[in-house]
């Protein structure tokens, strides 16, 4: 049976988006990394895309809740009781 979960704001669906490329973007030049380790000006890309993740990961727990298992979770225990990705209409 299926679960009704609570509709994502636009605000949260944006947020979500940008997450989803900044995530990306990091893992992209994160693998590039790997086999160009001395590439400062990449270093300097990925660092820069890390510091604008974090208020994004911050402002959308707020919004909808812990996005990964790694972050702090508040009590009572809620993450079931988000839509899960796949049920996101963007």
């Amino acid at each position: 049976m299926d679960k009704e979960y609570p509709e994502l704001s636009d605000e949260a669906k944006n947020i979500l988006k940008e997450l989803m490329a900044l995530d990306f973007t990091i893992l992209e030049l994160s693998l590039y990394l790997d086999t160009h380790p001395m590439d400062q000006r990449a270093l300097i890309q990925h660092n820069r895309y890390v510091r604008m993740r974090y208020p994004l990961v911050r402002k959308l727990k707020e919004l909808y809740g812990p996005l990964t298992h790694f972050t702090q979770a508040d009590y009572p225990w809620a993450w079931l009781n988000q839509p899960w990705p796949w049920r996101i209409e963007f």
